[in-house]
């Protein structure tokens, strides 16, 4: 017997030695690939630090522009975002509502701003009762049903309902968002002053089409709101900026969520009758429709068409005796908005959305089964099923963009979120390995011969520790639990030229911010990635643009108003009135100059430094439990963080080894064998410097 334990003990210790020897290798195999140290083009003599052309337009030149989306901007818009935040789920178990750690995988999909599970709010001073819960698991271990429990403190059942989108009940006027349907000037004016010259926007699917078209458009399209929007877009262009113009941001309408979205193939072809609305509506508009129409009524035709003049409408009556033949159906439509458009943006993070609408249920339209989550990942589970939809309806657009346009060459591409994740500790590579395998090129992959540019979504890293993301106290993060690190965006442009460069397509950043109501942040942050893109252009990466995200606070998806993405602070308890930050006049002296002075990455990167030397906190919007670990979803109202001593500015951060508790053994036992290494320490005021003259792609 005894011979027995002994040999099962051997057992043991041997495949443990071999899973951690396993793991080891995995790890190295990691590092080397995506977490060496990287030689930066630094030249510390230098006043200026970049130099982007912004004076040349077309291929040699760099833009800077702005980024939004409908569902953050637009007011008076019934879309499934609002119908989701107006639910109060009171009917369900309080005890399956828990705070849940945020699941690794489903975090790498998630944009700054988009959490994934948005299940309750936290109240500091609400009372904890400990209780057994399932903890979220990775996927691969759902795949395998295995489900993980254990003791954590849970907020103890209270009275109040718990809402699907945070920070956003207890804000006044939460549906107005920032008014741009009615009132797109104020925002406009703002943009205008940085000068920019790219506007990104987007049209909603919601308002177009309302209704489904089961029987065919007859009836279904709102020709009011396409005539608005075009209008919208007249006066982006009249203030001097090109429009970059987003089809699908994260906005399923209603009806599609109802009978599954992106699941079934049917949506392809809504999606692109969609398209075709907005690019050419007079020809989706049949004679057909038009008799129908002239049916309804018995005398007149009443046709509601908005006027050149902002929330303004006119109507015009047709005698039903007019003539057929006499009579132009085109006044019924408005005119194409293709020769108002630059940039054609189909998809914007089509992942993201799979991920936390089908995946997680995190978001409006999704309500997964519990089988659908548990196969998500597999190869004909329901993420990749909506990922191949939403790749055909992408091929799909860009052919009838390019074969209908009036351009001479229409630029259509994707914006892609990228998030830069590294493993806590010596087991978490496999998770970090499985979520970069799904969300980093196969979307990308599927499409690569129907893009004109690539669009990179970047707002930072994520650290994976067991299931679940960690909080590194070291790092610095945003208010909505992204790790700051600009040197990852240099290391996803490099990664991605490396793959795509055969397919001799330029990149786009198409969004790039951070949340930080405190502004201190935000304005080294900006800096930081400008300098890691310009690196990268260097390096060879041809980079056409840099938009930022955001302009104005808005809604940030289920963190509600919480985050603060803008350059402009918003008054919502003074009807919306605008504050423009320090950051929004650094922006716009970059934007005006092309340049990157080393006395404004000192002054910027000064201020956080005296913050954080001073102890100073700033608001949080993750609740964190004692082990380090983010929960999923946001808070009705902040914690406080204080800020990091921390030299995270390009080409400075040190990556920290591996943090669990084997890993930091093992270097303390090779630490006796290893000869001490002279460290380099950056002064506060020392400058990284990139040497170049004007450069341009």
């Amino acid at each position: 017997m005894f011979a027995l334990f002994v040999s099962a003990v051997k057992l043991a210790g041997v495949l443990a030695a071999v899973t951690v020897a396993a793991n080891t290798f995995s790890y190295s195999k990691y590092r080397r690939k995506n977490l060496r140290q990287f030689k930066s083009p630094i030249d510390e003599s230098s006043e200026i630090l970049a130099s982007f052309n912004v004076s040349e337009e077309g291929d040699n030149g760099f833009f800077f522009g702005l980024a939004t989306a409908p569902a953050h901007v637009e007011d008076r818009l019934n879309d499934a975002w609002l119908q989701f935040a107006e639910e109060t789920p009171c009917d369900k178990i309080e005890s399956d509502r828990g705070l849940q750690p945020a699941d690794a995988l489903i975090s790498s999909a998630g944009a700054d701003g988009g959490s994934q599970l948005s299940l309750l709010s936290v109240k500091r001073d609400a009372q904890m009762a400990k209780k057994k819960k399932p903890l979220k698991v990775a996927m691969e271990a759902m795949i395998r049903g295995f489900e993980k429990y254990a003791e954590e403190e849970l907020p103890a059942p209270n009275e109040e309902c718990h809402h699907n989108v945070a920070a956003w009940h207890n804000v006044p006027h939460p549906e107005e968002r920032l008014r741009f349907w009615s009132d797109p000037d104020t925002e406009l004016k703002l943009a205008k002053d940085t000068g920019v010259s790219i506007f990104r926007m987007g049209i909603d699917w919601t308002r177009v089409m309302p209704k489904e078209p089961v029987s065919g458009l007859t009836g279904i399209v709102n020709f009011a709101a396409l005539e608005r929007y075009k209008w919208i877009i007249s006066r982006v262009r009249s203030y001097g900026m090109k429009v970059m113009l987003t089809l699908f941001h994260h906005s399923l309408p209603p009806w599609a969520g109802e009978y599954g979205g992106w699941k079934f193939e049917k949506t392809v072809g809504y999606f692109m009758d969609f398209t075709k609305l907005v690019f050419f509506p007079s020809g989706i508009l049949s004679s057909t429709c038009l008799l129908q129409l002239c049916s309804c009524v018995p005398s007149l035709i009443l046709i509601e068409k908005f006027s050149s003049i902002p929330i303004f409408t006119k109507s015009i009556y047709v005698p039903l005796a007019t003539p057929f033949s006499s009579f132009n159906y085109k006044m019924l439509v408005v005119d194409s908005v293709s020769e108002l458009v630059d940039y054609w943006v189909t998809f914007n993070e089509p992942h993201v959305f799979c991920m936390l609408t089908y995946c997680a249920g995190a978001w409006p339209g999704g309500h997964p089964d519990m089988l659908e989550v548990a196969t998500s990942a597999l190869p004909t589970g329901v993420f990749k099923q909506a990922m191949h939809w939403m790749a055909a309806a992408h091929v799909k657009a860009y052919n009838y963009i390019h074969e209908h346009s009036v351009a001479i060459k229409p630029i259509v591409g994707v914006a892609h979120h990228v998030s830069f994740m590294r493993p806590y500790g010596v087991f978490d590579v496999a998770a970090v390995s499985l979520a970069n395998s799904l969300t980093i090129f196969p979307y990308v992959d599927s499409i690569s011969d129907k893009l004109d540019f690539i669009g990179i979504n970047y707002y930072g890293q994520e650290v994976v520790s067991g299931t679940a993301l960690k909080l590194v106290e070291t790092d610095e993060y945003s208010e909505s639990g992204r790790g700051v690190y600009p040197d990852g965006l240099f290391r996803v442009l490099l990664q991605f030229h490396e793959r795509y460069k055969h397919l001799k397509v330029p990149f786009i950043i198409t969004e790039n911010g951070v949340s930080d109501g405190t502004d201190l942040i935000r304005r080294p942050y900006l800096l930081e990635h400008l300098l890691a893109i310009y690196a990268a252009m260097i390096n060879g990466v041809p980079v056409l643009g840099y938009l930022f995200w955001t302009l104005s606070d808005n809604w940030e998806w289920a963190d509600g108003y919480g985050p603060k993405f803008g350059l402009v602070a918003v008054d919502r308890e003074n009807s919306l009135a605008r504050k423009p930050r320090p950051s929004y006049n650094l922006f716009t002296k970059v934007v005006s100059t092309g340049k990157i002075t080393c006395e404004d990455r000192s002054r910027a990167w000064y201020d956080l430094q005296r913050a954080a030397k001073e102890k100073k906190t700033r608001p949080f919007y993750r609740a964190v439990n004692k082990h380090g670990l983010m929960y999923a979803g946001g808070l009705d109202e902040p914690i406080q963080r204080p800020f990091i001593e921390r030299d995270w500015r390009f080409g400075h951060y040190e990556m920290e080894g591996l943090q669990d508790p084997l890993s930091r053994l093992s270097r303390f036992i090779l630490r006796v064998f290893t000869p001490k290494r002279k460290v380099k320490h950056y002064e506060d005021d020392t400058e990284l410097v990139i040497r170049s003259p004007e450069f341009s792609v």
